[in-house]
């Protein structure tokens, strides 16, 4: 069996070139992918190249044009799923094995890229100074009652982008602009850093609830140093009013060059199969986009809810509309 080469790009690296191969541009750490490349190569015998391009994705493939070696993108955010298909970088891979893993709202509508797993934007709610009950929708975020009680991290952030996106589909653009007013006026202090950054806050006694991803919650009970801050809060499902609780996803597009488009096919089932989305369960905490796969014991202790109905290629168009309306708003200022 060939050795799986696994490359951090930083800047130019070339790959090397095998006889059947996939080359993947990543917005994900590839530590939290290692393992289901492992597992993939174990079955097909076929090498996996992984770059890690945190920024100028969308450019690098630009430049590269048809001389790119990458066959696929996996990224997180289906605003980024979106601005790689806007870029015409990407190219249609319809599949009857993805078709029928990945629900339809969880997918592009044209094709040109797959959620993989998801994960929910929910709140971290301090379990002694915030009541069950107290704080059950998005809306609620913008009552006078939390004034000086939220943390957040940027709103110009992807997740909250997103989140801002449904919000619009769901309420229109002046419903929106009050929204965001109001959450901004309910802020502790100005928004920063990550998510796990705003639990610390909770703890610390600085907000009582924030904004965050699920996943985040496994990461901290998994880290001596963050299980305090995990072990202060409760998670809580909002859902928009008429609606259910935002999710998101980390997904997989092919790149319009895509040199090794037969092996690439083969990762890209690979990842939406039973195996590789157990993998996904068990070791990022998140949520398998193919029914019949078990959630983690700790994700199942978090609770049941009913994901918002909004496909997510709609909220991936309303994206520009969104980032608009939290600038005008001066959100982080």
């Amino acid at each position: 069996m060939r050795k799986l080469l696994v490359t951090t790009l930083l800047g130019a690296v070339a790959m090397p070139a095998f006889a059947e191969e996939v080359n993947v541009y990543s917005h994900r750490q590839p530590q939290l992918i290692q393992p289901l490349i492992d597992a993939f190569t174990a079955e097909t015998g076929i090498p996996v190249n992984i770059a890690f391009v945190d920024k100028g994705m969308v450019e690098r493939l630009q430049a590269e044009g048809d001389r790119s070696p990458a066959d696929l993108i996996l990224t997180v955010d289906v605003a980024r799923l979106g601005e790689v298909k806007d870029a015409g970088v990407t190219q249609e891979f319809r599949n009857e094995a993805l078709d029928a893993a990945v629900p339809a709202e969880l997918r592009d509508a044209d094709g040109q890229w797959y959620g993989l797993t998801t994960r929910a934007r929910i709140i971290y709610a301090n379990k002694e100074r915030v009541a069950d009950g107290e704080v059950t929708t998005y809306e609620d975020l913008a009552d006078p009652k939390w004034k000086g009680r939220i943390c957040t991290r940027s709103f110009t952030n992807d997740y909250n982008v997103a989140l801002t996106a449904a919000y619009l589909a769901h309420h229109g653009a002046e419903a929106t602009r009050t929204w965001l007013e109001g959450v901004k006026a309910n802020l502790a202090k100005k928004p920063e850093g990550g998510d796990r950054d705003q639990v610390k806050s909770i703890w610390a006694g600085e907000c009582d609830i924030s904004l965050g991803n699920t996943y985040y919650m496994g990461q901290m009970v998994a880290d001596p140093e963050q299980q305090p801050w995990a072990e202060s809060v409760r998670i809580v499902f909002p859902t928009f009013e008429g609606g259910g609780t935002h999710v998101n996803v980390s997904g997989i597009a092919m790149t319009k060059s895509a040199p090794n488009k037969d092996a690439a096919i083969k990762l890209a089932e690979f990842l939406a199969g039973d195996e590789a989305q157990k993998i996904y369960a068990e070791t990022n905490h998140e949520f398998p986009v193919k029914a019949g796969v078990a959630r983690s014991e700790l994700v199942q202790g978090w609770g049941e809810f009913t994901p918002d109905a909004l496909a997510l290629s709609e909220i991936s168009k309303l994206r520009p509309d969104a980032i608009k309306l939290i600038e005008e708003v001066d959100f982080d200022n």
